[in-house]
Order: structure tokens, then C-alpha cells, then sequence
């Protein structure tokens, strides 16, 4: 019998759990010094993440999806784009937007329903909004690499989903496109082991959710997403071929989500404590502390000064998002369509009479 193929797909990881090296440092990331900014970065986010958690808590916010645990991943993949790509996210990866110049005044604005939120006025104009239909952001980076190729620019697209969403029809024809038109596409499952309350054993039979992508002809990855020299080498791979031209790429970075679903959620409901514990001792935080303070990038009093700085730059985000003048009533219309339509018109109208303001 002839093998009419064979595939393999490749395991990336450098920084072991307790910090230690795995495998030498990879040619992009010789300098260990180069990973301060970004672990710093790392903190900046997990700090706005627990104020934003706060917020929800004392009603000041709407539902939050908090990103704990998975900030190595978020910020490696951010670090790894030119302004010039196209960025199109679920609604959880903070860390790449503030590695793309998105202000947190806007992610609260949007957690808290004011639209405006979405103009993402410090991100590149270009950047998709959040996208909380799951994985339809995939389709939309996959129409905007076909239009870099049909253009013949030097840019590629880049698009997240979790691993419930690689099971959606559409990141399988995201991957379907990629694959026919050799887009300089990436599509970055973000592997965090739950889909809501679904566990990742009942989403696919498949070995590994970077596979998903083999059948569209895409070069596959699986690295550690809590190991963020991996995941800055899996992105340095797929960008890089997607700059060459040679196709788009399916990584899947494997994390976990440390905090509920959303702040809507309750997590005990459907994982065990010992579990969360487990993830707890393979977080990127504690791990890429542990390697920058054996290599003497890092120590106690740098970490204290900065968590300090981050505090006072979200307060400060923080305070300009409650400050913002709340919309009036007729904006969750006015937002929808150049040519509104007459049924929304009518209730446009309806509401503005209901404040007494026909």
C-alpha cells in the first residue's frame, strides 16, 4: 500500500513551567534582554485586567471577558505584527490591541456598551472592532489578505479564535481560502481548554486543533501560548512565510483561561479546583519572571516600581472612561446604518418619545 501523504506537526517550546530552558533560545530571541519590554507589558495587562474585573464587580462595567493567563500569548502575537497588517480579533486579546496602540479607556467603553469604544483610536484605523460571533473574524482577515495579494502588498492579516471556534464552518473556510489562494494569512487558535463550559475533549476527535488547518493546505504549528519566546518564534514562522509568499499558517497556542468565561460565567460549575490549580503552575507570568530573574534582567524592586506605574496608568485610563459623557439613547441606533431602515427609524423615533425628547 502507497502513502499518498504524511504530515507531522511541530511542538514549540523554550521556557519550561519553573522558568528553566528547554531548548536553546531560537536566532530571533538570542538576547534575552529583548523580552523585558514585552514582560512588562505582560504585567501592564494582567493589571488592567483585575481593575476591569473590579469594575464589572462594583457595577460600573458591563460583562468583561478577562484574557488571565493568557498574556504571553497575546502579547507575543501583537509583537510579532508591522502597523501596517491587519489585526482582526475575538474579544479577549487586550495584550496584541495595547501592543497595537489601543487605549484601555476603550476596551472599557466597550465592555461598559458605549460604541464608541469600537472607533479604536490608537490602534491602526485598519484593525477589525471586537468580534463576539464566534469566528467571523476568521472570514473577514481571510477577505483582507486575498486583498494584500490582489494588491501585491507587503502586508499580512492576522486573525485569533479559541478552540471552540476552530470548530466553527466559518474558520474552516477561512482555512479553505487561505489554502486555494496562498493568502498571507495567520490564524491563531488560542487553545485556553474550554469553550465556554465545553472542555476541549468534546470539541474534536482531532489530535491537535493546528491540524485543522492541514487539510487546507496550510502550514501547521502547535506551541506553548504560556511560553512567550514560543509563541514570538511560532509567530516569527507563519509571518515570515506570509510575507514570502508562501501561504497562510494555523497556530495553535496552548493556554488556559484562569479566570471564569466572562464575568457572566462561574467556572466552579464545570471545573474542578484541582484543575485550575494545576494551570496555575504553568502560567506565563511566573515562568517568564523566573528566566529574566536567573539571567539578571529582573529583580524585586524593578517589579514593584512598575506594578506601581501600571496601577497609576490604569487608574488613570480608568478615570477617563467613567469621566466620558454617557451617549444618549438614539446612539445604539445611530450606529448600525449609513441608510437606516424604516423599522428602526420607527423605534428610533420611539425611544427618543418615550424621554420625552420627540
Amino acid at each position: 500500500m502507497t502513502t499518498a501523504a504524511h504530515f507531522d506537526i511541530d511542538y514549540l517550546q523554550y521556557l519550561r513551567p519553573d522558568g528553566s530552558l528547554a531548548e536553546p533560545l531560537p536566532p530571533a530571541v538570542s538576547d534575552p534582554a529583548m523580552l523585558v519590554p514585552l514582560f512588562k507589558q505582560m504585567l501592564f495587562v494582567r493589571t488592567f485586567d483585575g481593575k476591569a474585573i473590579a469594575l464589572q464587580r462594583t457595577g460600573k462595567l458591563g460583562t468583561y471577558a478577562s484574557c488571565l493567563g493568557h498574556e504571553a500569548t497575546h502579547v507575543g502575537i501583537g509583537a510579532s505584527m508591522r502597523p501596517e497588517d491587519v489585526f482582526a480579533p475575538s474579544y479577549r486579546e487586550y495584550g496584541a490591541q495595547f501592543m497595537r496602540g489601543l487605549r484601555p479607556r476603550e476596551v472599557l467603553m466597550y465592555w461598559g456598551g458605549d460604541e464608541r469604544g469600537n472607533l479604536l483610536t490608537g490602534a491602526p484605523a485598519h484593525d477589525y472592532p471586537w468580534c463576539v460571533p464566534i469566528s467571523t473574524q476568521c472570514l473577514m482577515a481571510a477577505g483582507a489578505a486575498l486583498s494584500f495579494k490582489l494588491r501585491d502588498q507587503a502586508r499580512i492579516a492576522v486573525a485569533c479564535c479559541g478552540d471552540g471556534g476552530s470548530s466553527k464552518a466559518d474558520f474552516y473556510a477561512a482555512v479553505n481560502s487561505a489554502g486555494a489562494y496562498t493568502l498571507p494569512l495567520v490564524l491563531c487558535v488560542v487553545n485556553n481548554g474550554w469553550a465556554i463550559s465545553v472542555p476541549r475533549k468534546a470539541q474534536t476527535g482531532a489530535q491537535t486543533l493546528a491540524q485543522k488547518g492541514l487539510a487546507g493546505g496550510l502550514h501547521c504549528l502547535q506551541a506553548d501560548g504560556n511560553d512567550l519566546i514560543a509563541v514570538l518564534e511560532a509567530m516569527r514562522r507563519a509571518t515570515e512565510r506570509a510575507r514570502n509568499g508562501e501561504g497562510g499558517s494555523v497556530i495553535e497556542f496552548l493556554t488556559y483561561r484562569l479566570h471564569d468565561h466572562t464575568t457572566a460565567d462561574d467556572a466552579r460549575r464545570y471545573r474542578s479546583e484541582e484543575e485550575v490549580k494545576a494551570a496555575w503552575q504553568k502560567e506565563p507570568f511566573l515562568r517568564l519572571r523566573s528566566f529574566l530573574t536567573q539571567e539578571g534582567l529582573w529583580d524585586e524592586a524593578q517589579e514593584n516600581a512598575w506594578v506601581e506605574e501600571c496601577s497609576k496608568r490604569v487608574d488613570e485610563e480608568i478615570n477617563a472612561y467613567l469621566e466620558t459623557p454617557v451617549q444618549p439613547v438614539e446612539a445604539m441606533f445611530d450606529y448600525l446604518y449609513a441608510d437606516m431602515p424604516a423599522d428602526l427609524l420607527a423605534q428610533r423615533a420611539a425611544a427618543l418619545a418615550q424621554e420625552g425628547r420627540a
